[in-house]
């Protein structure tokens, strides 16, 4: 699992019937920043993620890929290996609560 921040929306109208239905979001994964310690920051990259919980734009997310990614029961007939499973509240390391930017 990792925490990435909701930065769009995909929108594909022609897909496999499967995916019709599925909410598509594009996300930045996000890690400890690895000079300081003690903040998150964002590794730059993109990825698109199945959302099953209904977050939104700027909110930061947990995330699951590959075979865990259809172990949902939304996911679990679905071709994805990237899935949104919760909405991050806090992080915390240590003593201290991580800034997620």
């Amino acid at each position: 699992m990792f925490i990435a921040k909701v930065v769009g929306s995909v929108v594909a109208t022609q897909k496999t019937e499967s995916m019709r239905g599925s909410k598509l979001l594009m996300i930045e994964p996000y890690v400890i920043d690895p000079k300081s310690r003690d903040r998150l920051i964002t590794t730059s990259r993109s990825l698109i993620a199945v959302d099953v919980v209904g977050a939104g734009q700027g909110q930061y997310v947990l995330v699951v890929q590959g075979s865990s990614a259809r172990m949902t029961p939304e996911t679990k007939p679905l071709p994805v290996d990237c899935t949104i499973i919760g909405v991050v509240d806090t992080a915390t390391v240590g003593k201290t609560s991580l800034p997620l930017e």
